[in-house]
């Protein structure tokens, strides 16, 4: 069964923090702290900036996307920081809203490899057997047991579940009778 994500589990992306790295390789830069919320389920991942631009020139094969902010920008200034911070934002959420088919590569970068890159309403996992990784399914309930399925319902319950016990005798018992 597919769940409808835009009706029922919307995308959510948001962009709540960025900190500042430095290392000894390297000049210091800035990591941005991405929330998705999918489905029911939130993860972080945190990227750079060059990683936010890759995404954009990729993306510019295949749709159309919305301008990102500048790339040249003094990166220490707070102020500034926080404008690029709410930009990038804005523009990971304006992809989600513009597009009803999100881009394999737009998943990977929020990493959402397990959900293919086909409309937002028929999301329901993948079948790509390329990696365990994408293989995963999100599996919902079926069938919920209201008493225990492994006994018997009370012969003198005149309300007897009938699903429930079609299923536990045609399980367990297969050469009884119905009553």
């Amino acid at each position: 069964m597919c769940l409808n994500p835009t009706t029922m589990h919307a995308i959510s992306v948001t962009i709540p923090s960025f900190r500042s790295e430095n290392n000894n390789v390297e000049r210091g830069y800035t990591v941005f702290r991405v929330d998705v919320l999918m489905s029911g389920r939130q993860h972080s991942v945190e990227k750079r900036y060059s990683e936010f631009y890759t995404l954009h020139k990729t993306l510019k094969k295949s749709i159309k996307p919305p301008e990102i902010p500048s790339k040249h920008i003094r990166n220490w200034v707070p102020k500034v920081l926080e404008q690029r911070r709410h930009g990038l934002e804005l523009y990971l959420q304006t992809i989600i809203m513009e597009n009803e088919v999100l881009p394999k590569i737009f998943l990977d970068f929020l990493n959402l490899r397990h959900f293919p890159s086909l409309p937002k309403t028929e999301s329901c996992g993948s079948f790509d057997t390329d990696s365990m990784e994408s293989s995963k399914l999100s599996h919902q309930p079926v069938m919920v047991f209201l008493n225990d399925p492994y006994l018997l319902p009370d012969p003198h319950d005149a309300f007897s579940n009938v699903v429930i016990e079609g299923v536990i005798h045609g399980v367990f018992y297969a050469d009884l009778q119905p009553r």
